[in-house]
């Protein structure tokens, strides 16, 4: 922030949240900045109908003040029914905000979405334009800082909510409208600026795992021979495979599900470690820190021991490669959620090489097309994983593998991490300079 310069004279706002403001800056509270503000009263009795007022919900509210209505399926209100509730339809330059689950998303209301109404949990907040720019009013209710307070003022629940005379008790600065409209232009711009960097480097991401990925399909369908003569498998989805590799059908090469009577003679007091879904932190990476005793955990959740591969079963967790390989439990013993399927490689099978097998397009694409169930829940039955056929080398071949995919992907995933430390540093800049412009931290406005 050292490029920017500051104002000449500061005083202290009296709020914790603001700091310091410029000496000629005001502080009000958010009540004296709008003229209106309305919910809608009777949402859960509503009736929705094939055409009429389109409805604005919290899903539509992307950040930078955006309302995108076409990237949810529309649901619409009567004309009837919202000509009920005028308070609640939309105009120009309006403000929504979500006031429980998302709170604090909010949105500015534009042209084309002019005279829409709001869904329950919506707020509608309409700026006295003779105090209040809307679109600086937006960047400083983007600002992480007033999100921490709009935190404060909550009710801390399951469910967080702010209610609306909590809300309009914040404190907020207040520049002269010329300088809010300054303001609010130069935050269009720089946060531009940084948005696209960061797309970028999310878009070299993107592509760099998609280099892994096709690396290890590559690795573990083909071996790492570009001359080796080639066979056909016999299996659709693999198709040619290197002469001397094996098709074999992974019951043959690993137990899944390991039977949990070779753990029932440990005593019922017995620490071990417990692994819910989340606590597979990344691909290969596990968070041990949970434990448990043998008592609570043996009859309602899945078990496996150290070496053991475990792999989500269920949509959307398989596809983002919630796998990893098992190491460190506590007593060389697990237990996780009994949406995984366990999968313990016997001499034949090297686990290291199932592991990266199971994350390759083809295993993953099949599974996808074998899961069953309702859609949000859709599962890989065990069978599949059992009867899926492979083409493998012997156990040597599959430790050279496992070798080359380690160190390739190794380096890949230090890129990766790279650039996303790049990525968060620049999304702290971003939260900065939006904090540091609207309370007057660093001077935009030249008078």
């Amino acid at each position: 922030m050292s490029r920017y310069k500051r104002y000449e004279r500061y005083k202290d706002s009296g709020v914790e949240w603001i700091g310091e403001i410029p000496e000629e800056w005001d502080v009000l509270k958010l009540k004296w900045i709008f003229k209106l503000v309305y919910r809608y009263p009777t949402y859960y009795g509503i009736q929705y109908s094939d055409n009429g007022v389109i409805e604005v919900r919290g899903e539509m509210l992307k950040g930078n003040g955006l309302i995108d209505v076409e990237s949810c399926e529309p649901r619409f209100i009567s004309e009837e029914i919202s000509n009920n509730y005028p308070m609640t339809k939309l105009k120009k330059d309006d403000i929504v905000m979500s006031v429980r689950g998302t709170m604090g998303k909010i949105g500015l209301v534009t042209d084309n979405i002019e005279n829409a109404n709001i869904t329950a949990n919506l707020l509608r907040l309409s700026p006295n334009k003779n105090k209040v720019y809307s679109k600086w009013l937006v960047w400083l209710m983007e600002s992480s800082r007033f999100n921490e307070e709009l935190d404060n003022y909550s009710d801390q629940t399951t469910i967080k909510t702010i209610r609306v005379p909590n809300l309009l008790s914040i404190n907020i600065p207040l520049p002269k409208y010329d300088e809010q409209n300054a303001i609010a232009n130069f935050l269009d711009q720089k946060t531009a600026e940084i948005d696209g960097l960061i797309a970028d480097k999310e878009k070299l991401i993107e592509l760099l795992q998609e280099k892994r990925q096709a690396i290890i399909t590559e690795a573990v369908t083909k071996g790492l021979n570009p001359n080796v003569r080639m066979k056909d498998s016999g299996i659709e989805w693999i198709g040619e495979i290197p002469e001397h590799w094996e098709v074999k059908r992974i019951k043959y090469l690993a137990t899944v599900n390991p039977s949990k009577s070779e753990v029932r003679h440990l005593p019922p007091e017995q620490e071990v470690t417990f692994i819910p879904m989340e606590k597979i932190v990344a691909t290969g990476k596990v968070d041990y820190s949970i434990t448990n005793t043998v008592e609570n955990l043996i009859d309602g959740y899945t078990y496996f021991r150290d070496g053991d591969i475990i792999m989500a079963k269920v949509t959307p967790c398989f596809e983002n490669g919630n796998i990893a390989i098992v190491n460190g439990l506590l007593n060389g013993i697990g237990f996780g959620t009994t949406e995984l399927h366990v999968l313990r490689c016997n001499n034949k099978c090297y686990n290291k090489f199932l592991f990266y097998y199971l994350q390759s397009d083809v295993f993953k694409s099949k599974g996808i097309s074998e899961m069953y169930g309702v859609a949000g829940l859709k599962r890989i039955p065990t069978d599949f994983v059992l009867n899926y056929k492979l083409g493998i080398p012997d156990y040597q071949e599959q430790k050279q593998i496992t070798l080359y995919l380690d160190t390739i992907v190794d380096k890949i995933n230090t890129l990766i991490s790279d650039i996303q430390t790049q990525i968060d540093k620049l999304k702290e800049y971003r939260q900065s300079i939006i904090y540091e412009a609207v309370t007057g931290k660093i001077k935009i406005y030249n008078s």
